[in-house]
């Protein structure tokens, strides 16, 4: 019989990655266009990047969306387009 405490060490390796994937697209949007966004105006949907911000904003990251797309493909992340 399976423990709940290793049910609960599944989910939590799997939320920590969906943190650390979040922390590094504030931090690489960040260092590209010098806006700061909220974790909960990320979504990440299969390979695309949801943005719940300003318009203003996101068309300073449309801006530079290709190397910002670039930079996260270095840091292992599997993100092809940004809404």
């Amino acid at each position: 019989m399976i423990e709940i405490k290793d049910l609960l060490s599944r989910f939590e390796k799997i939320l920590g990655h969906e943190v650390v994937k979040i922390g590094l697209i504030q931090d690489t949007i960040k260092d590209f266009v010098g806006i700061d966004i909220a974790k909960d105006n990320i979504k990440i949907k299969s390979t695309t990047l949801v943005l719940n911000i300003k318009p203003i904003y996101k068309n300073e990251i449309l801006l530079k969306k290709d190397l910002i797309l670039e930079s996260f493909e270095k840091h292992g992340l599997k993100i092809k387009e940004i809404r």
